[in-house]
């Protein structure tokens, strides 16, 4: 047989052979006079059970341990330990499908930082009611979403509490306003804009001093992180949050 009369048998494509060849699953078999391969029933018999290896869902390598006679596993070893891994993908795909199914019917549909947990899809709601306009709450609802990714759940929890407290505490959503518009105000400004002590003085008094971390001392002010987060602000934008996050510090006590 020629390498396409092989594949049309066993309902592969010539790739896939030499893919096989390649791989060192199948041996090559012996060429005629005119170069051509000269396949044989042995080398269909072993390309139909590569075949039906691969649907089972066993990679190229067990395919390799399966037809080696030295593996030192034997079929039902490989099957045994292909079914604890199909049962393992399964369970995480019903949670993701748990997860889906939460997102798909979270109140008034998901957000545009989305997808994010129904939590804080809650408190955007919330935040897009009083400043759905501002491209300063835009990036603040971001750099939210960017913290419940990378977060422990117990810091979302607790930063979405935090959050939404500060949001429904009396005067909480005046406050927010006032300190969006002035953010928004500067991002034509110099550094320097005697505006942006007052935008400082207004996110200050937004952002609840638990916010901080504990160990807010030993962080790295100037590490590649801040540098990131500071250089996606406008030059006063930034300065003001700079200013802001020693307001912070200084009226915990741990400041210079």
């Amino acid at each position: 047989m020629r390498i396409g009369e092989l594949a049309a048998v066993v309902g592969v494509t010539t790739r896939t052979v030499r893919h096989y060849h390649h791989q060192g699953l199948l041996p090559e078999p012996e060429r005629r006079p005119n170069g051509y391969r000269d396949y044989t029933l042995r080398h269909a018999v072993v390309l139909a059970r590569i075949r039906r290896l691969t649907e089972l869902g066993l990679g190229l390598a067990e395919v390799r341990d399966v037809l080696a006679e030295d593996a030192g596993k034997d079929l039902v070893e490989v099957l045994g330990e292909l079914d604890e891994d199909l049962a393992r993908q399964e369970a995480a795909l019903r949670e993701r499908r748990a997860r889906l199914r939460a997102l798909l019917e979270t109140e008034g549909g998901l957000p545009a930082e989305g997808p994010v947990s129904p939590q804080l899809a809650a408190l955007f709601r919330d935040m897009a009611h009083v400043v759905s306009d501002s491209p300063m709450a835009a990036k603040d609802r971001e750099v939210l979403a960017l913290i419940e990714t990378t977060g422990s759940p117990e810091d979302r929890e607790r930063l979405i509490g935090i959050m939404g407290g500060a949001l429904a505490a009396p005067g909480g959503v005046e406050r927010a306003l006032a300190a969006y518009a002035l953010l928004d105000d500067l991002v034509d400004a110099a550094p320097d804009d005697p505006r942006v002590d007052e935008a400082a003085r207004a996110l200050a008094d937004c952002l609840p001093r638990e916010l901080l971390p504990e160990a807010w001392g030993d962080i790295d002010h100037d590490d590649s992180f801040l540098r990131a987060f500071y250089a996606d602000f406008a030059p006063a934008q930034a300065e003001a949050i700079r200013r802001t996050l020693h307001i912070l510090t200084e009226s915990n006590g741990d400041g210079p």
